[in-house]
Parts: structure tokens; sequence; C-alpha cells
């Protein structure tokens, strides 16, 4: 009797693997081996990386707010901290935006702490 292999199923596992690892250079998107490790890798360095976005986006966002503050005469942490004071509630997200697109709202908002 011969050996029964569930080909249907390991053909669509190779190629799920293979498609996703599409775009990688060379033997890395046709070894169906190799494929696989550098699509394991990339699912690690995507689950790591979704945490490290946020974390740089909140550096920019304080380094823009600071720049913006720096041009009108104060520094972030005071900023912040006369924000806080005054119960004004735009987050840093917000704050960044409106120093970048909008520097004459930013300088009212100095002004008005």
């Amino acid at each position: 009797m011969t050996r029964a292999i569930n080909n249907v199923a390991s053909r669509a596992r190779r190629k799920r693997v293979l498609k996703h690892a599409k775009g990688f250079y060379g033997g890395q998107s046709k070894l169906i081996r190799t494929a696989i490790e550098r699509v394991h890798r990339a699912w690690v360095y995507a689950y790591r990386d979704r945490k490290v976005r946020k974390r740089e986006f909140r550096r920019l966002w304080i380094a823009r707010i600071n720049a913006a503050a720096r041009m009108n005469g104060t520094k972030y942490s005071v900023l912040m901290n006369k924000l806080k004071v005054a119960e004004i509630a735009l987050d840093r997200k917000v704050l960044a935006d409106i120093a970048y697109h909008e520097p004459e709202t930013f300088k009212k908002i100095v002004e008005a702490l």
C-alpha cells in the first residue's frame, strides 16, 4: 500500500509561506526552508516595531513641541507644566501638529499661559 501524504494541505502551507516571502532577496523568496525562517523573523520584527513606532512618534512630537516652544521663549517642560496647571487637555500629538502646521496658533497658546 502506498504512503498517504496530504499533498493539498502541505502545498497550501508552502504557498502561504512563499506568498508572505514575496519580494525577499534571492533564495529567501524561493526556497521553502529559508523562506520560513525569513517570514518568521519578519513577523517578529513587525510585532516588535509596532511598539517601537509608538515610542518614535512620541519622541518626534516632543521634539517638535520643544522646538516651537523655544522659538516662543519657553521650554518644553515649562510649557507642559503650564498646560497641566491650566487644565488644558491637549495631547502631544495635537500640540505637535499645531506647532508644525499653525505656528501662529501655537504662539497664541503659549502667550495665553
